[in-house]
Formats: structure tokens, sequence, C-alpha cells
């Protein structure tokens, strides 16, 4: 499916440095310091992209250019070029990163005017294919065409927005516009559009209005013998109720045995190594002993055999006769007392080696006695961690065996509830035609207009399961059962709405809902813009609010891994740090506020 890329935003003036950022292809994160023109960034943004007015900030005096470069569906750079508080935006074929003197190669309206086909809505609608695309407006079926900005606060989200109280499928929150925001909702998930309200039926169409409510009175009987229960919606309703209810009160335990679960893993892995740094130890230890005991060994036959050379010496110093058994001097060269010094001497010098050995050996003993000492402390040790080992096991087996008895339960309860919401989705479908047939039946040849903006069930589900694997992925707490609530137009998880919740959990599910809708559009080659940006997607720095859920910084870390591998192109703004594989792999922008590296999004030279 067609979709834009982001490729840098510009800020020139005569005779100033240019302030930029240039966006990567996949994730890009700006953080630092707050009162930088972090939030600048995505508000200029949104106002290159159509947004009605700009609060130009005193770092930004002197720039009359903001370019914004794009990449169309195609793969042909766009230059959008825009001045402050104009609505005027002009367009260039090429990509300009600097102050623009050159003709533009169009000129069109930043306000979308559906009269009009020169607006940058238009413009660029058209080049994804979605010009010709109708949404409801108000429920007696009337339909306008799409529009940017309907499409942008799905994929733009301000900080403020980011922890508002309206609901992220809505833009404004007002009653006025909600039938055309949840319509854009409806035609993202389903990629159908609404037809376009007829003026009345002609007097064919007429003849065969008998045909069609019979047609639709067939189908609700068919649809009627496949219910299974007799109670209304409302009953439907609270009983859906009180089984996520059951869920909830079930998971907790669920939750609870599997963190006992996983730390009874943690404990045997832990002793595992524990256990295999023992084996290496007592390999090394055994080895050493064998070593220092040969050494042992030698160093006694050393002096045994020493002792035995001193013993034999003295005996050959009485010998009187003959040739010198020490020297090798004959009779004749020998002097009177020749025999007696040799003697001496070599008595000495074996004493001297006797002496030298024992020395070795007094250091070498309290060395074996300790590798002794530590050979059966490991021995013991090891006994006591294989022993733990056993222990973990039968423990781990028996958590086992109490999740799979939860886990039944609760096959059952989910069960129960998918037969609820197939009788919901009959019900409602039900009254679908019903609704038709009446306005068939009373209006006669008026057309019909469109009677419901219902999202099938089954969509519905396959985007509250991305939702939830979002969830999952960051490991936000008390995240469970996520879902879009498509006639509240609200996000719940963990049993409460978005709005019941903490600003810290409503960013959080914001950003989720956000990165979800975007995933499931690209996965399944429906339309989007291509892009997210988000403010403050995680806002940890801020105090829990009263009922808040506590974000630890393993959502921060789990949010950016998962952006990571983003389909689609990602840009975050943050004032924490991103993890360190962030700022390895993707595009980075750090703002200081001090004249060390990057001050702010403007040059801090300029004034």
């Amino acid at each position: 499916m067609s979709e834009l890329q982001l490729t840098h935003l510009t800020y020139c003036g005569a005779n100033l440095p240019p302030a930029q950022i240039i966006f990567g292809p996949e994730l890009t994160v700006i953080y630092g310091t707050s009162n930088t023109g972090k939030s600048f960034v995505v508000k200029s943004i949104e106002y290159m992209l159509g947004g009605a007015d700009l609060a130009m900030v005193p770092e930004g005096v002197g720039y009359t250019q903001i370019l914004l470069g794009l990449l169309m569906p195609d793969g042909s750079p766009l230059t959008l070029l825009r001045a402050p508080d104009s609505n005027s935006i002009f367009l260039y074929h090429a990509d300009l990163r600097d102050f623009v003197m050159d003709t533009p190669d169009a000129s069109v309206t930043a306000v979308h005017n559906a009269r009009s086909r020169n607006s940058l809505s238009i413009h660029l609608l058209r080049a994804l294919g979605l010009d010709e695309v109708l949404i409801r407006k108000n429920e007696a079926g009337g339909t306008r065409p799409l529009a940017l900005s309907d499409l942008l606060h799905l994929s733009l989200v301000t900080e403020n927005r980011m922890v508002g109280d309206v609901p992220p499928v809505l833009r404004t929150g007002t009653a006025t516009t909600r039938t055309a925001e949840l319509s854009v909702m409806r035609f993202l998930l389903t990629g159908e559009g609404d037809p376009a309200l007829d003026t009345g039926l002609n007097a064919g169409q007429r003849r065969v209005h008998k045909g069609q409510i019979q047609l639709l009175d067939q189908l609700v009987l068919d649809l009627s013998s496949k219910l299974v229960t007799q109670e209304n919606e409302r009953h439907l309703r609270d009983r859906l109720i009180r089984i996520r209810t059951a869920l909830d009160e079930q998971s907790a335990p669920l939750r609870q045995v599997n963190e006992s679960h996983r730390e009874a893993v943690d404990s045997r892995m832990e002793t595992a190594r524990e256990l295999a740094a023992l084996d290496e130890r007592l390999t090394e230890v055994s080895d050493l002993l064998g070593r220092f005991k040969l050494l042992e060994a030698q160093y006694r036959s050393d002096l045994e055999r020493l002792a035995m050379v001193n013993e034999a010496g003295s005996i050959l110093g009485y010998f009187k006769v003959g040739t010198c058994p020490f020297c090798g001097a004959e009779r004749e060269h020998q002097q009177p007392s020749h025999r007696v010094d040799e003697t001496t001497q070599l008595h000495a010098a074996v004493e001297a080696e006797a002496a030298k050995t024992t020395a070795l050996l007094a250091d070498l003993l309290p060395t074996i006695a300790d590798l002794d000492r530590e050979q059966t402390a490991l021995i013991n040790r090891r006994v006591e961690a294989q022993s733990d080992i056993g222990v973990w096991d039968q423990i781990i087996a028996d958590l086992e065996g109490g999740i799979a008895a939860l886990r039944s339960d609760l096959e059952e309860l989910a069960e129960e509830r998918s037969v609820v919401e197939r009788e919901l989705e009959l019900q409602a479908r039900i009254a679908e035609l019903d609704d038709k047939k009446s306005r068939l039946v009373g209006e006669g040849a008026v057309a019909t207009p469109r009677p419901t903006q219902h999202i099938p069930t089954a969509t519905v589900g396959d985007f509250d399961s991305i939702l939830q694997e979002t969830l999952n992925a960051w490991q936000v707490p008390a995240a469970d059962h996520a879902e879009y609530d498509q006639y509240y137009a609200e996000i719940r998880a963990g049993g409460r709405k978005r709005l019941e919740c903490g600003k810290g959990m409503r960013a959080v599910l914001h950003s989720a809902f956000t990165t979800a809708l975007a995933r499931f559009c690209m996965d399944r080659d429906l339309h989007h813009l291509g892009f997210v940006v988000l403010d403050s997607p995680v806002v940890t720095y801020r105090d829990p609010e009263p009922d808040d859920v506590e974000l630890t910084s393993t959502v921060v870390d789990r949010f950016y891994k998962d952006m990571l591998s983003f389909p689609g192109q990602a840009i975050i703004v943050e004032n924490g740090d991103p993890p360190t594989k962030v700022l390895s792999e993707a595009v980075t922008y750090h703002f200081t506020g001090t004249a060390s590296g990057r001050a702010g999004f403007f040059p801090s030279s300029v004034h």
C-alpha cells in the first residue's frame, strides 16, 4: 500500500544558519532537556501537513521559511515550503534543504476544502490513492471526502493529546465530528469507505423494493436461527462484563503462579550455573593437587638422596689409601688432610641443598593443605547444589501442574466469552438488517442512509490482538485484555478505560494504540500514512498520579526495543535518554540545553 516518508524538517532565514532535523527511514529519537524545542519539532510537522497555526518560539524569530521533506509513494522527493502564519504552501519536486529562492512547481492551500482541488490534503491523498474515499459525516448517512487531517491525528500525537482525556480514535472529542472520526477508524481497519448517499430511487428500483424486503426478512430469519440464546443485547453485554470480570479475577492467580514459576526457573538456572562453576573449580583444584603432590614427592625423594649422599661421603672419608673418591687426585698429589677437607666440603654442599629443598617443601605443604580443604568444601557444596536442583525441579513440576489447571478454567471462560461475542455480533447484524428494512418500508423511493458504522467483531478482535501484543512487548503492568471499544470509541486495558487511568498509563495506551493501528494496517496492506510521530509516549518522569500504574524503566527499554522493529517510520520525542542499543541503531538527536553538544533545535549562536 502507498505510504509517505518524512525526510527532514528545516527552518531557514536570510543570513541565519538553518535549524534542521534529518529523519531516518526507520526510527528517529529526539531526546534531552526540556524547553529545547523537541515538542516544537512535532508541532512543526503537524503545521507543515496542514495544521491551522503554529506558535513560534522566541528562538525562531528571523526564520521565514519552513521546509518539510517528503518521499512520495512512488519514491520521488517533494519539499513543502510554508511561512509562519501563512495558509499557502509551495511545492517543489526536489529535495531542498536550504534557503529557497527558486520558483515553486505548484502552490496549494493548507486548508482542506472539499469544493477545491487545490489543497495540500487533496494533493497528498491523490498520491496515496485516497482522493476518492468518502466517509460518513452524520447519523443521517451523509458523506464527505476523506481529508488528510482525518488520518494525521492517528499518526502524529502531540504531548497534550498523548495524555489528554479524548480517546485516541477521536480528533476533537466533540459530538459534531464523532461520526466522521469513527468512520475513519472503520475505513482504516476494514479498507472500506462509505458509499455516497443516493438522492432517490427511480420507478424501476421501486418495483424491486418488495423483493429487497423479502430478502432482508430471509436474512434475518437465517441469522436468528444461529442464535443460541434468547437474551437481549443488554443482558448479553452484562453477561460479557461478568465474564471479563471473572477472567480478570482468575487471571491474577495465574499471573502469580506464572511469576512463581519464572522465579523457580530462574533459581534453578542460577543453581545450575553455580554447579557448573563448582565443577570447573573442582577440576582446577584436583589438577593442582595432583601436580603439587607430585612436587612434594619429588622434594622428599631429593631430601632422601641428599641424606644418602651425605652419609656416603662421611663413610668414604675414612678410607686413607688410594685415589681420592671426591676429586680424583692420586695419592702422591694429596695433602695430609685432603680427604677430611673434601668430606667437609661435600657435607656443607649437601646440607645447603637439603636446607633449600626443605624450605621449598615447607612452603608447598600449606598450599596443599589449603587445596585439600577447598576440595572438600567444593565437593560438599556440589552435593548441596545437586540436591537443590532436584528440589527446584519438583517445585517447577508442581507449578506447571497448577498452571495447567488454571489455564483450563480460563479457557472455559474464554470460550463462553466467544459465544457471547458471537451472539452480540449476530444481534448487531440483525438490528442492522431490521433498520435497513424499516427504512425501505418507511421511505419508499428515498435513498436509504447507511444504518450503522459497525466494524465486524472479527476485525476488531484482530486489532485487539495487535494492541495486546504491543502492550505485552512493552511489558506494561496491569494491561491485560486490551481492546478497542467501538461503541464508546475508547481503549480499555486491565479492566479500565483509558480515561480512568493516570497520565502515565494514558500516554502508554495512546502510544500503543497508534503503533498497533499502524502495524495492523501495514501488515494487512491497508491504507496508512506510513509513519508515526509520538511526543512523550512513555512519560515515566511524571510523578505517579492517584490510581495510576507505575511505569518502570523496563517499559521504557522494551518500548524502544519494540520500536526498533516497527515496520514503518517512527519519530519519538522524549525527555529521558533512550537505551544504549537505540543510540547505536537509530538516528538520534540529543538536545542538551547547554553549550555542550547541540543545545536545541535552533542553533544556540543565533540570538
